[in-house]
C-alpha cells in the first residue's frame, strides 16, 4: 500500500493520524494518507507566515519568482504521466482525461511565470501640485486554498499560479477524497526549489483540518472551490480572521440547442459537458434546453451515443467513462435519480450501476418535461443530463436563467445575431457558443449566484492575489501649513 505525506515548511511529515484513500474502480484501500489536523495547520500557517515576512521570499524580485514558475511547469510537463496515473488511481477519472489535462496544466504555470514580472503599479495624476502619488500591487498574503478531488491539480494551478505570481504564500488543503497527486505535486514544489513555507502541502478532514485552517488569524484570504453547503461555511469561518475570499461553486448550467444548429457536432458537445469526466464537473451541462421541433431528433441521436459509451477501467486508455469518486456520490447520484423518476421525469436511458465493483454509474438521460423534477435544481455532479424543450427564443432564455446557478452556458445555433443576444442574456460568467467546456490559462473562469465570486485565470486572477498601498511623497521643501487643516 503506497504511503503519502503532507508537505509543511519544506520538509515531508505524516500527519497526527493517517487514513486509507479508497480506488473507486475496486472499491478497496490502495493508499495510506496523512491526517492534518490544527496542530499541523498551525505549523503550516506560521510557515507561509514566516516565509512571507522573514524567509528569502519577500525579497525575491518578480522575475526571480517567475523563474521558479517555469521550472515548476516544467517538471508538471515532465512529471505528467506519473501524475495522471495518481489521480486516476486515487479519484476514478479516466486516465484518457487526466493525461491530457495534466500535460495542459503545466502550461497554467507557464502562463503565471510570464505574469509575474508584468503586474503593475501606477502614477496618478493627482490634484495636488507639491505631491507625487502613485499606486503599488503588493501580495495579499497567506492564502489558503481549499481544492476538491475532481480535477485537483487544474483546480490548484489555478489557484497557485497566480498566488505565486503575485508573491504570496499558502497553505493547499487537498480533498481528503483524493489527495495523492497534490501530495506527489509537493515533491515538484520542493525539486523546483521554492523556498521553505512559500508552498504548504496538507490534507485531512473539514471539522479538524478545513475548519482550523479557513478561521487561522494569520490567513489574509481563502481560495476555495467546491460546494455552496461547504462554502458557507468557509465563509462563515472567515469572519473570524476577516479574510477575503474567492469561492468556486458548482453549477446547473443551461445547454441550449436551437433547430438550426449542427446535431451531431451539438450531441458530441453534450457528450463533453455532461458524461466526460462521469459528470464530475463544475460547468457540466446538465440542462439540455433543446428546441422542441428537433427535441425527439437530438435525443435519439444522444441516447445512441449514451449507450455506447464505454464504461471499465479508468486506467484504462480505452475507457470513456469511469466511476464516481466515492461511494456516497455513487448514492447520492442513485438517489436523485430515484427522486426525479418519482416526481414524473422519463427515463431516456441509463438510471442504474452496472453490476460489479466500483462506484460506477450509467450515463443517463432524464425528459423533464411537464414534470418538477428535482433533477433540474440539485446539482447532481454525476453523469445525469436533465432534458427540457422550448418554443421560443425568449422561452429558451427563460429556461436557461431558472437557476439559483451561474457558472457556464452552452448555446448551439447557427444564428450569429441570435447568439449574439443569448451571450448577453444568459446569465452566467461562463457562454460558450457552438462549443462546450473549452478553458484556457487566458481566458478567466468563474461565476455568478451560488457559483460563487472571483476569477480565476487570466491577469485578472494574479490581481486577485494582490492589495493596493497608496504612496504619497510631498515634493516640497518649504513647512507644512496650517495642522489643522486637511491636506
Amino acid at each position: 500500500m503506497q504511503r503519502f505525506q503532507c508537505y509543511i515548511n519544506g520538509e515531508f511529515t505524516d500527519g497526527e493520524v493517517r487514513f486509507e484513500s479508497i480506488d473507486p474502480a475496486t472499491g478497496r484501500a490502495w493508499a495510506e494518507m496523512p491526517e492534518a489536523r490544527e496542530a499541523d495547520v498551525d505549523r503550516a500557517v506560521e510557515a507561509a507566515c514566516k516565509a512571507l515576512h522573514d524567509g528569502p521570499w519577500h525579497k525575491f524580485s518578480a522575475t526571480q519568482r517567475g523563474k521558479l514558475l517555469y521550472k515548476l511547469a516544467d517538471l508538471v510537463a515532465e512529471n505528467a504521466g506519473k501524475l495522471a496515473e495518481l489521480e486516476t488511481r486515487d479519484t476514478g477519472k479516466i486516465i484518457r482525461e487526466t493525461s491530457a489535462q495534466i500535460a495542459y496544466v503545466a502550461d497554467y504555470y507557464r502562463y503565471y511565470a510570464g505574469i509575474a514580472d508584468k503586474i503593475e503599479g501606477s502614477y496618478l495624476p493627482i490634484d495636488k501640485p507639491d505631491m507625487d502619488v502613485w499606486l503599488r500591487r503588493e501580495p495579499i498574503g497567506v492564502v489558503a486554498m481549499v481544492v476538491p478531488w475532481n480535477s485537483q491539480l487544474f483546480l490548484s494551478a489555478v489557484k497557485i499560479g497566480p498566488a505565486l505570481a503575485a508573491g504570496c504564500t499558502m497553505v493547499v488543503k487537498a480533498s481528503e477524497d483524493g489527495p495523492a497527486p497534490l501530495l506527489e505535486f509537493a515533491r515538484l514544489v520542493h525539486e523546483a526549489g521554492f523556498p521553505a513555507g512559500v508552498v504548504n502541502i496538507i490534507t485531512g478532514f473539514g471539522p479538524s483540518c478545513g475548519a482550523a485552517l479557513s478561521r487561522h488569524p494569520q490567513v489574509d484570504h481563502i481560495a476555495f472551490t467546491g460546494g455552496p453547503e461547504t462554502a458557507r461555511h468557509v465563509v462563515r469561518n472567515s469572519a473570524e480572521n476577516l479574510a477575503s475570499t474567492s469561492l468556486e461553486l458548482g453549477g446547473k448550467s443551461p445547454f441550449i440547442v436551437f433547430a438550426d444548429a449542427d446535431l451531431e457536432s451539438a450531441a458530441n458537445a453534450q457528450v463533453a459537458g455532461i458524461f466526460a469526466a462521469t459528470g464530475q464537473s463544475c460547468v457540466a451541462g446538465s440542462r439540455l434546453i433543446v428546441e422542441r421541433s428537433v427535441k425527439d431528433r437530438f435525443l435519439r441521436i444522444l441516447k445512441a451515443k449514451a449507450e455506447a459509451i464505454r464504461i471499465g477501467s479508468p486506467l484504462d486508455m480505452a475507457t470513456e467513462v469511469g466511476p464516481l469518486a466515492t461511494e456516497r456520490q455513487r448514492d447520492h447520484v442513485q438517489a436523485l435519480v430515484a427522486r426525479s423518476l418519482s416526481a414524473g421525469a422519463g427515463l431516456v436511458t441509463g438510471g442504474t450501476a452496472p453490476e460489479g465493483a466500483g462506484f460506477y454509474f450509467r450515463p443517463t438521460i432524464l425528459d423533464c418535461d411537464g414534470s418538477a423534477s428535482p433533477s433540474l435544481d440539485n446539482e447532481f455532479f454525476g453523469p445525469v443530463l436533465s432534458v427540457l424543450s422550448f418554443e421560443t427564443e425568449a422561452e429558451a432564455l427563460r429556461l436557461a436563467n431558472d437557476t439559483r446557478y451561474g457558472l457556464a452556458a452552452g448555446v448551439f445555433t447557427q444564428n450569429l445575431t441570435r447568439a449574439h443576444r443569448l451571450m448577453k442574456g444568459i446569465r452566467a460568467g461562463i457562454v460558450w457558443v457552438n462549443t462546450y467546456r473549452a478553458v484556457s490559462p487566458i481566458a478567466p473562469f468563474g461565476g455568478f449566484g451560488l457559483s460563487g465570486h472571483g476569477r480565476e485565470g487570466g491577469l485578472e486572477a494574479a490581481l486577485d492575489y494582490t492589495r493596493t498601498k497608496t504612496v504619497w511623497l510631498r515634493t516640497s521643501d518649504d513647512p507644512i501649513p496650517d495642522p489643522f487643516v486637511m491636506r
